[in-house]
């Protein structure tokens, strides 16, 4: 009986034991660090609206191969049955039986159509490059939100950082007045205006810290994770100076954007579909055909009445509706004007795409010209509030002093923060805008 207990016992402590050894290696399991690399491809991986793109593709692949076969044969079969009143006899002869059944095998070809099939097959291998096309865009979109997720959660880390190290700051400087107050070396507006700057730090400290929270949950949805789950990127505070000119963005985004060709096939399909309304000026040719058979029972084996069991006939049938009142004229008129408009929308997307370049290269520029100035002004502002804490400390200086130092390195370091990410972001839109995959 003790010998089962201990070994109850035993059992009951190796399966403690595991479950406290998987319970600490999942405590312990390293939470997963985002490269901007890794996170472009995973939001590529999981987007849905890139999926449904493909989605579209693949549809439009199916409706160029059906459009196809319009140029091919149709077969089709038929069985009928009839039922009369009675048969028709002349004599003792049946004339007309009074079940018939009809087994009818037909083909017909399209011979001429006006160029009707050829407009549309062409009008769906247009459709077909345009869905591919969209993929493209759609694809580049993404990577847009990707970068541009990572850097804005970037931004909101540091933004909050910074605002923990001015809280951090105050409430030093606080202590510091809260000292020299108690022993009458400074006076109690000094401790109040302290006080009051460490609220106000404070309330920074909790919008930054919602700020970095929706950042978090913005990237999180893009990735297609659990909202609240935890994020670590890996940050990237060097910068790569964009030397390409105005020019050459111009130019680029003439030759790369994909809106634009997107534009141009607009603009095709529109030229086949006015190409197309012009199919009834012109007659249509089809070559049919049939073979029958008859009978006066279900097996259509000829019978009483039936002199033609079977045969079969080959037609070819044309026709032209020569006179409709204008009804084609105006359709003609109308796909004219319609391929007329998608000339003049495509010219209006090219403006828009070197508006869009335009904006986004002087942005571009304007953020890396603030990285270069606030990158100086760092150290300076640092010295500088560590002079005038020391000159306090003597009471040399002011609390004011102290304060306006403090504030105004917090800006400084705000305004960097901003401008290296901001900058970044622009860089992004501006790749995007030109129509390059650059990932950095």
């Amino acid at each position: 009986m003790v010998k089962k207990n201990l070994i109850r016992l035993l059992l009951c402590l190796v399966v403690v034991q595991s479950m406290l050894f998987a319970q600490a290696s999942n405590a312990q399991e390293p939470v997963k660090i985002f490269t901007l690399k890794q996170t472009i491809e995973s939001a590529l991986k999981v987007n849905l609206r890139l999926k449904s793109t493909r989605e579209g593709t693949a549809a439009s692949q199916a409706v160029k191969k059906a459009q196809r076969t319009q140029f091919y044969p149709t077969f089709s079969t038929s069985y009928q049955y009839n039922q009369l009143d009675s048969s028709a006899t002349t004599g003792n002869i049946v004339i007309t039986p009074e079940k018939q059944y009809n087994f009818v095998t037909s083909f017909s070809q399209p011979i001429f159509t006006g160029f009707k099939l050829l407009r549309q097959y062409d009008i769906a291998k247009l459709g077909l490059d345009k869905a591919k096309i969209t993929e493209e865009m759609t694809r580049q979109d993404i990577i847009l939100d990707a970068k541009n997720a990572y850097f804005q959660l970037l931004q909101m880390q540091k933004l909050y950082d910074v605002a923990q190290q001015t809280v951090v700051q105050i409430s030093a400087q606080k202590d510091v007045a809260e000292n020299f107050y108690k022993v009458g070396m400074t006076s109690l507006n000094d401790l109040l205006q302290a006080q009051v700057e460490l609220a106000n730090a404070k309330q920074d400290l909790i919008v930054a810290k919602n700020d970095m929270n929706t950042a978090e949950s913005n990237f999180n949805t893009l990735l297609r994770r659990p909202i609240n789950a935890p994020v670590i990127l890996k940050d990237i505070l060097t910068y790569t100076p964009f030397k390409n000119t105005l020019e050459y963005c111009l130019s680029m985004a003439e030759k790369n954007r994909w809106e634009i060709r997107t534009a141009d096939l607009d603009v095709a399909i529109s030229q086949k579909q006015y190409q197309l309304a012009k199919k009834d000026y012109y007659p249509t040719v089809d070559l049919e055909g049939n073979y029958f058979e008859r009978g006066a029972e279900w097996d259509v084996n000829g019978g009483p009445g039936i002199y033609d069991p079977s045969g079969w006939e080959i037609s070819a049938v044309a026709k032209w509706n020569f006179w409709e009142w204008g009804r084609t004229s105006y359709g003609v008129k109308e796909k004219y004007s319609q391929w007329s408009q998608a000339k003049i929308k495509k010219q209006e997307i090219v403006d828009n795409i070197l508006l869009e370049v335009k904006t986004a290269y002087l942005t571009t520029e304007q953020a890396e010209r603030a990285i270069k100035t606030v990158e100086t002004a760092i150290e300076q502002a640092k010295e500088n509030f560590r002079i005038n804490q020391e000159r306090y400390k003597e009471q040399i200086a002011t609390q004011t002093d102290v304060l306006i130092a403090q504030t105004l390195l917090t800006r400084t370091m705000t305004n960097y923060y901003k401008a290296l990410y901001v900058f970044k972001i622009s860089k992004a839109k501006l790749y995007r805008a030109i129509g390059q995959e650059v990932t950095e």
